[in-house]
């Protein structure tokens, strides 16, 4: 049965795969510590809609200074996300462009089809057997009629061409990621790639979806930044340095260059939240997400937001907040706003003087200097206590 309450977090600017899944297990974590009555679910926005990389033409010399990201990073990247978020990949297939081919007369479309497949689908021999010897039949159909009724399932197959092989290998991830995280809550040891990788190919090749790696959808960029101070060093690496700054830097410029599709993938997460009432959790450009779109729509079960190092109180005194311009203020349907801050989180503002008292500032001290103090918000139990004041008793 699902919680009344979600704790939806929204991350902020650069964050992908492996980062993305170890703070959506810290909150995890530390919800849980609490005992609170409500369930934790992300929003990873920054995989589908943020800024990727590939092959820059603008850039000198990018091959050959260690430009571009591994194809098994990637890899990782993507189950770093599905582990947290098994129905990630059906979201994404809910904006599949591909050009559908005409049905022809006396056939079934090609989503009834799919549909069906998944409906009646049983494991091959070869996988059942494996999924028996390590003991995984029970969460393996229980993943699957899980799927079954999820709501991103049923907007994916709305979707499919006539050959859905990336539909279908989405699936399958899908479904091994299901049974892994169920598997997870109940303390088991971790399966391991090689294992998982080995389910995963046997389930795409009895679904028929054999032949597809990670679509450029689902892949990004994922360099851990380093900096140097000498400029030969710099031009050397410059490919590298690149792809490392490009998500944080451009998934804010990109934002508000063409944030629309980054808010409808925030909306449509929460439309597939099944709890009465949701609390948004955004952490900097997280946040000013939130803040754009619920300015511009009224969304009843969002009954609280919370920002962390949030910029938005000044991109709105600046005039570059897309959905409110001074001397405009937040419409009268605005939820509750509560703004949690530290004075050396050179990246995190108040709000409370910029929009008439309809914002609670809480300033936090996270013990760290810039720029750590920008993602030291999750280990400070007074953040913690700020946000279980706003969540509903």
């Amino acid at each position: 049965m699902a919680h009344q309450t979600t704790l939806l977090f929204v991350h902020g600017t650069g964050v992908r795969g492996q980062k993305y899944e170890k703070t959506l297990r810290s909150i995890e974590s530390r919800v849980a510590a609490r005992s609170w009555p409500v369930s934790v679910a992300g929003c990873h926005w920054g995989l589908s809609t943020g800024v990727t990389l590939r092959n820059p033409r603008s850039i000198p010399t990018y091959t050959d200074s260690k430009g571009g990201l591994s194809p098994e990073q990637e890899w990782l990247d993507l189950w770093a996300v599905l582990y947290t978020d098994p129905w990630y990949e059906m979201r994404l297939l809910q904006d599949f462009d591909e050009q559908p081919e005409p049905v022809v007369p006396g056939e079934d479309p090609p989503a009834q089809v799919l549909r069906d497949r998944i409906d009646h689908f049983q494991p091959a021999d070869k996988l059942a057997a494996d999924l028996a010897e390590l003991g995984l039949t029970e969460k393996f159909d229980s993943a699957l009629t899980q799927l079954r009724t999820a709501p991103e399932f049923e907007s994916a197959v709305a979707t499919a061409p006539t050959d859905p092989l990336e539909h279908r290998a989405a699936i399958a991830r899908a479904l091994i990621a299901r049974m892994i995280a169920d598997t997870s809550a109940d303390e088991a040891p971790p399966l391991g790639g090689v294992v998982r990788d080995a389910l995963t190919a046997q389930l795409t090749t009895d679904l028929d979806g054999s032949g597809l790696g990670i679509s450029d959808k689902l892949a990004g960029l994922r360099t851990k930044f380093i900096s140097h101070l000498v400029t030969r060093k710099l031009v050397g690496e410059r490919g590298g340095l690149t792809d490392a700054a490009a998500p944080l830097a451009g998934d804010i410029l990109r934002y508000l260059a063409r944030g629309q599709r980054m808010r409808e993938f925030l909306h449509r997460t929460i439309a597939d939240v099944e709890s009465d009432s949701i609390v948004l959790l955004g952490h900097s450009l997280g946040g000013i997400m939130c803040v754009d779109l619920l300015a511009g729509e009224h969304i009843p079960r969002v009954r609280a937001l919370v920002t962390v190092g949030s910029q938005a109180p000044f991109l709105y005194e600046i005039g570059a907040l897309p959905s409110l311009e001074p001397p405009h203020t937040l419409p009268a349907h605005f939820p509750p706003w509560v703004n949690i801050y530290d004075h050396r989180d050179l990246l995190s503002y108040t709000g409370s003087g910029v929009f008439d008292g309809r914002v609670v500032d809480i300033r936090v001290d996270n013990g760290e200097p810039f720029v750590a103090s920008h993602s030291a918000y999750w280990s400070n139990d007074a953040v913690w206590e700020s946000i279980g004041a706003v969540l509903p008793k």
